[in-house]
């Protein structure tokens, strides 16, 4: 058996990548519509698709939701998403980012000067906590922050609640910008909500304003959609229009509309409840069968004393 570890992509017992079945329910639903159109979206997206992933991300009883001071800009995916973000911010005078991985391509052609955070021990094979608030101390105000929200990419080694709860301290006192890169939702816990946990934790208790780059890629299977969302959180309503504004901006210079197809069959999903629940027990099994894969390779390497 081979297990292919150099791309993001989940894949079935026999190494496809097949359509999930409540995808193939939601084009159909959408076939069957008399009423469709090619016609360019809106700059900001699928206003459906942007109201319901915000939802997914904040939760329905986010406070920042309900006071309408977050939004949702419709993406090319999670990296289209956070390009579109990093480039707002760096017209709008950000010029410091801190990464701890694979964010650094992005950074630089949007401009920034790259910084890197201590995140993985080696000797401890954990997270290096210390280093890590160490780094975020030395920060200069108005850097941004790239934080992995859950299943961090590549180490798969997410912080605590309690560990959350001081990386957000360290940036709300040092005016730090939080900047969520979410491409894993319910694939770490198996819990769409859990997994949202830091984001929610940051906006709601902390009232702290941020962004998160998201992304239905993995845990939808729509990888060629190129379905995601920039969500901004801000402390006033009145900033909100005034964002989308300048972000139709930075849409048009990058791609001017977002694809259509990919949100319309993410919304549907989204905004049916028989649907949506078929895809909340997808995400679980996703999950668990990723947990079990996981400790079968770690169990055998271990009998084999593979190295490292």
């Amino acid at each position: 058996m081979k297990v292919n570890l150099g791309i993001g992509i989940y894949r079935d017992e026999n190494g496809n990548s097949d359509i999930l079945p409540v995808i193939r329910r939601a084009q159909d639903m959408l076939s069957n519509e008399l009423i469709q159109t090619k016609a360019y979206l809106n700059h900001t997206g699928l206003e459906a698709y942007c109201e319901s992933g915000l939802t997914l991300v904040l939760g329905v009883d986010s406070v920042c939701r309900k006071e309408h001071r977050a939004c949702s800009v419709q993406g090319m995916g999670g990296t289209g998403s956070l390009r579109i973000g990093v480039d707002f911010l760096f017209q709008t005078g950000f010029r410091i980012a801190y990464v701890s991985t694979n964010h650094e391509t992005i950074l630089k052609g949007a401009g920034f000067e790259i910084r890197e955070y201590r995140y993985w021990n080696k000797k401890t094979f954990n997270i290096d906590f210390v280093g890590l608030l160490e780094d975020l101390e030395d920060a200069p105000a108005k850097s941004v922050i790239l934080l992995h929200a859950c299943a961090h990419n590549p180490t798969g080694c997410d912080p605590t609640k309690e560990q959350w709860q001081q990386i957000a301290e360290i940036i709300q006192r040092k005016h730090l910008f939080p900047f969520f890169d979410l491409a894993y939702q319910g694939f770490s816990s198996g819990d769409l909500d859990e997994d949202a946990w830091s984001i929610r934790y940051f906006a709601d208790t902390l009232n702290l304003e941020l962004f998160v780059a998201q992304s239905f890629s993995k845990n939808l299977g729509v990888y060629s959609d190129r379905v995601g969302q920039l969500i901004a959180c801000f402390h006033s309503p009145e900033t909100v229009p005034i964002f989308l504004s300048q972000m139709a901006l930075v849409v048009c210079r990058n791609y001017l509309t977002p694809p259509q197809s990919g949100a319309q069959i993410v919304s549907t999903v989204l905004n049916t409840e028989e649907l949506y629940q078929e895809w909340i027990l997808d995400v679980r099994r996703m999950c668990s069968r990723i947990q079990t894969i996981r400790q079968k390779l770690y169990t055998r390497l271990n009998e084999l004393g593979t190295p490292g």
